[in-house]
């Protein structure tokens, strides 16, 4: 795995969304509280840009039919989506968001 610096904290205030990209795939990163949180940019409902979604607390709704995703876990909340999206491992440090993805 390797950490790949996508951002910086003042970027994304909280309760905010940034989509960013890293290891080729493109990942919705969340503010929750002050705490930075990533799934993948997908619905696993329809492959819908969830990251263009809204994020209400730690549940980010897919804009297209309105599952909702815990994106401290990648959990689906509601339906119609049933599979979990993937979390990505994020560290922060001096001001700066890096996100753990494969090479």
């Amino acid at each position: 795995m390797a950490l790949v610096r996508v951002a910086q904290v003042t970027e994304i205030a909280p309760g905010q969304v940034k989509i960013v990209e890293a290891g080729g795939q493109k990942i919705a990163l969340c503010n929750v509280g002050g705490t930075f949180h990533a799934i993948e940019d997908r619905c696993s409902h329809d492959n819908g840009p969830l990251g263009e979604g809204t994020l209400q607390g730690k549940l980010l709704e897919c804009p297209r039919h309105g599952a909702q995703f815990d994106v401290t876990s990648g959990r689906p909340i509601t339906l119609p989506a049933v599979v979990p999206v993937t979390r990505f491992p994020v560290t922060v440090k001096d001001g700066q968001i890096f996100l753990e993805v494969a090479p």
